[in-house]
């Protein structure tokens, strides 16, 4: 995610980003115990360290203004020490809170696993999107942000049919990484990164 000066949250030396990896520990493949990813973290400098869940995401205080460049020596870290490539998102606080605030679906009457965000490393065209039929789609719906995809899919990502459709390679773009995460863990790295 691009670097902005207000990107991460300010602690005494150093500013405070949630690192998310794409594609890891789902289904036995690219297995990545946390602990060795707050180690790895640890190893390249960062500070205040935390991992949250199995699924890949971290919160870490860097010196580093700029997203790219963590994203970067965390992604080239990575593939180096499990030796495949792992598509990595780097996003501050003020991002992630912009993130939550204009979120454009009553998140008071939304169960957590009910809606997620789908972040993506660049803003994406609106036209693939908007050729969707949403309306196919009932009571699933969609909403694009600034580098994210909000998705209300009130009977979970894994059966979604919208989901497949919105986040296919012809909609977000082929070069554009994408991660989804479920709004109780975006509200989660927002804390860990306040």
């Amino acid at each position: 995610m691009r670097a902005t000066p207000e990107s991460g949250r300010a602690r005494a030396g150093g500013n405070r980003y949630a690192v998310l990896l794409r594609g890891v520990n789902v289904g036995g493949h690219r297995r990545i115990r946390m602990a060795d990813l707050r180690l790895l973290l640890e190893d390249l400098g960062y500070r205040d360290v935390v991992t949250y869940l199995q699924s890949g995401q971290a919160a870490l205080t860097a010196t580093d203004q700029d997203e790219r460049a963590v994203q970067e020596r965390v992604a080239a870290a990575l593939a180096e020490r499990i030796g495949t490539p792992v598509d990595v998102l780097v996003a501050g606080h003020a991002y992630l809170r912009s993130v939550i605030d204009q979120c454009p679906f009553p998140t008071a009457d939304i169960e957590g696993k009910q809606l997620h965000a789908a972040f993506m490393d660049r803003r994406i065209d609106p036209a693939p999107l908007d050729r969707i039929e949403s309306a196919a789609f009932a009571p699933e719906r969609c909403a694009l942000g600034d580098r994210v995809l909000y998705l209300w899919l009130p009977g979970g990502i894994g059966r979604s049919t919208l989901a497949q459709a919105v986040l296919r390679r012809t909609v977000v773009g082929r070069d554009t990484v994408v991660t989804v995460r479920n709004w109780n863990t975006v509200i989660r790295l927002a804390e860990l990164t306040a």
